[in-house]
């Protein structure tokens, strides 16, 4: 067993998957059994622990875990004195931030919040919910919901405060969205007394520079090509680079190698622009870890 251990937490459910690819491809492989909470990593100074994105960040304010990863929402809703290593965004179906709303039926009266004074709302972000109605000076009654919130319009509840990523399930039940509660994505959380750890914040550091470099780098491609003196700043000109590229001298001294990152979206179409300018041997190779 090595000297120091980082116990790190792993969101259980939803971003379980999510969170291994991350892990996977920034160079971690994590191996999840059925039958353990004790997820295995293939570094040894680094010991995983399944907890429920819920309660992740009340067991890092504790001390049980020196660091985890879960939602923004979950930090603000359990007031969990913890330091935010990074934001990480990614979620369980795409890239964007998840929204937790303020929802009514499709043929409700309610058109704001302030429509909701002495109603009932369902939920399972109550402190969430609290604060917000807090913010706009309204008083109704906040239900913790222990799933299906969805479906407790309007004979359960007036409202509900849900979670959203594509609103395909609002939708799907005849809810409409009346505001938006909160927006939030995923963060590596770490508790104070670990920080100011050495070794420990060290780890964390590096764990981060690596799940970041990974996310920096989605949509992204590089470029590189020959191109002939006369030719450069034609190709320069074409180039929406992330950064100025990198030009050295050839072998043949009228012509130079330009190197540089694009996004993956323009890459149809400036290749050609790129050939007509001039470029030749132009090649596209994959990006798959991008740190600044």
């Amino acid at each position: 067993m090595p000297a120091e251990v980082l116990k790190l937490g792993i969101p259980a459910g939803s971003l379980q998957d999510a969170t291994a690819e991350l892990f996977r491809r920034a160079g971690y492989r994590i191996t999840f059994s059925s039958r353990s909470y004790y997820p295995q990593i293939d570094d040894e100074e680094i010991e995983c622990l399944l907890i429920r994105a819920q309660e992740m960040a009340r067991y890092v304010e504790q001390g049980v875990l020196d660091a985890g990863i879960t939602g923004l929402d979950w930090v603000r809703e359990t007031e969990a004195d913890v330091t935010e290593v990074c934001e990480l965004v990614f979620s369980k179906v795409s890239r964007r931030p998840v929204r937790w709303v303020l929802c009514v039926p499709k043929d409700s009266p309610v058109q704001s919040v302030r429509d909701l004074e002495g109603k009932r709302i369902a939920t399972e972000a109550v402190g969430l919910t609290q604060a917000y109605l807090k913010k706009h000076g309204v008083t109704a009654k906040v239900e913790f919901s222990w799933g299906a919130t969805e479906v407790k319009p309007p004979r359960l509840a007036d409202a509900i405060v849900e979670v959203t990523e594509t609103g395909s399930s609002l939708r799907a039940n005849d809810l409409r969205i009346v505001d938006e509660v909160l927006q939030s994505t995923t963060r590596l959380i770490a508790n104070k007394g670990a920080l100011a750890d050495d070794w420990k914040r060290r780890k964390l550091d590096d764990l981060s520079l690596m799940l970041q470099s990974v996310l920096r780098a989605e949509g992204k491609a590089g470029l590189m090509m020959n191109v002939h003196k006369d030719d450069l700043k034609k190709v320069l000109e074409l180039l929406p680079a992330l950064d100025k590229p990198t030009i050295s001298s050839l072998a043949d001294s009228d012509g130079v190698d330009v190197i540089t990152i694009v996004e993956e979206r323009v890459i149809r179409s400036i290749i050609p622009q790129l050939k007509a300018a001039g470029a030749r041997g132009i090649v596209e190779y994959p990006i798959t870890k991008l740190i600044d």
